[in-house]
C-alpha cells in the first residue's frame, strides 16, 4: 500500500503542488509588478510636488528680486535727479559769473 501510494499518489500530489506553486508565483510576480508601478507613481507625484514647491519658491524669489530692483532704481533715479539739479545750479552760477566778466 505504501509503495502504491508512492507510485501513484505522490507524483500526482507533487505535480499538483508544483502547479499551485507556479500559479502562486505568477500571481505574486504580478502583485510585485503592480506594487512597483504604484511606488513609481507615488514617487513621481512626490517629485512633481517638490518641483511645484521649488517653482513657487523661485517665483516668490523672482518677485522679491523685482521689487528690490525697482526700489534700487527709484533710489538711483532720485540720486540722479538731485545730481542733475546740483549741476544745473552750478552751471547757472557759472553763467552768472561769466556774464559778470564779459561786461568788462
Amino acid at each position: 500500500m505504501t509503495s502504491d501510494t508512492n507510485e501513484h499518489d505522490l507524483p500526482r500530489c507533487t505535480e499538483s503542488m508544483h502547479e499551485k506553486l507556479c500559479d502562486a508565483l505568477t500571481r505574486l510576480e504580478a502583485a510585485n509588478h503592480m506594487a512597483q508601478r504604484i511606488q513609481q507613481r507615488e514617487l513621481q507625484v512626490e517629485q512633481n510636488t517638490h518641483l511645484q514647491v521649488c517653482a513657487e519658491r523661485r517665483k516668490q524669489d523672482w518677485e522679491e528680486f523685482q521689487r528690490e530692483q525697482f526700489r534700487l532704481k527709484e533710489e538711483v533715479d532720485e540720486e540722479h535727479a538731485k545730481a542733475v539739479g546740483r549741476l544745473s545750479a552750478q552751471y547757472n552760477d557759472m553763467k552768472k559769473d561769466l556774464a559778470k566778466y564779459s561786461s568788462f
